[in-house]
């Protein structure tokens, strides 16, 4: 595999593939979700993550392999939730999904996100700090380092990455 496309030029979520696919040439471009600005559901933070993969295949004919990698919130009885999802989408071939890890966030900060800001300027002000999302994320601030945005990225790629490795292997036999 030479190159792997990823929908986005978030470093965050670049470096996440680059250490999954250490054997490709991982290229950014930023381009359309097609879902709100701050996905309220799992199935939005999915589409979001699936329509960046096959934008990539079907809007660039040099493009084989791309991924898509979207974080979202859920709104529960239980309070809202952090989400993310990942997919993973082969020209010619079919689109992996895989979702990731959910975190309660605090009332005051899920409080925002119901009056309508985005996630990403509310934990900026939270946190008072700049530019969370293309750093430690939400989840690095809220697991106090523990788990970074970059490595639970990380987790949905090893998913997406395994599913289509399987794939491949189960056309082989």
């Amino acid at each position: 595999m030479d190159e792997i496309y990823i929908g986005s030029t978030n470093p965050a979520k670049i470096a996440a593939v680059q250490s999954v696919f250490t054997d490709a040439q991982v290229l950014s471009e930023e381009v359309p979700t097609s879902v709100s600005p701050q996905p309220l559901s799992d199935e939005e933070t999915k589409q979001g993550a699936v329509n960046r993969a096959v934008y990539l295949i079907t809007n660039n004919k040099n493009v084989s392999l791309g991924i898509g990698l979207e974080g979202g919130v859920i709104d529960s009885e239980e309070g809202m939730f952090l989400c993310n999802w990942g997919a993973l989408a082969v020209k010619g071939g079919g689109v992996y999904t895989a979702g990731g890890a959910r975190i309660p966030l605090p009332d005051d900060i899920a409080a925002k996100i119901r009056a309508g800001n985005e996630l990403g300027d509310v934990i900026d002000q939270w946190a008072e700090k700049t530019d969370v999302r293309k750093k430690e994320g939400t989840i690095g601030i809220l697991t106090a380092g523990e788990i970074t945005r970059e490595l639970m990225f990380e987790h949905i790629v090893r998913l997406l990455y395994g599913q289509w490795k399987f794939s491949r292997l189960r056309s082989e036999e």
